[in-house]
């Protein structure tokens, strides 16, 4: 009956010259280079790492 709620995330601009912990977030998001997509499931800890770097992404 619980069915996997899921967020794709898109980064839409360079982390280069951003915080090396605002670079790790994306990457542990599984983000590679401007405009890779990723469909995550929807957890309190993916929805902490896109709010942290909610500037870089955009949640379709």
């Amino acid at each position: 009956m619980s069915e996997n709620k899921t967020l794709k995330v898109k980064l839409v601009r360079s982390p280069i010259g951003c915080k090396q912990s605002h670079r790790d977030t994306v990457r542990g998001l599984g983000l590679r280079r401007v405009n890779s997509e990723r469909v995550l499931e929807d957890t309190p800890a993916v929805r902490g790492m896109i709010n942290k770097i909610a500037y870089l992404v955009l949640v379709l």
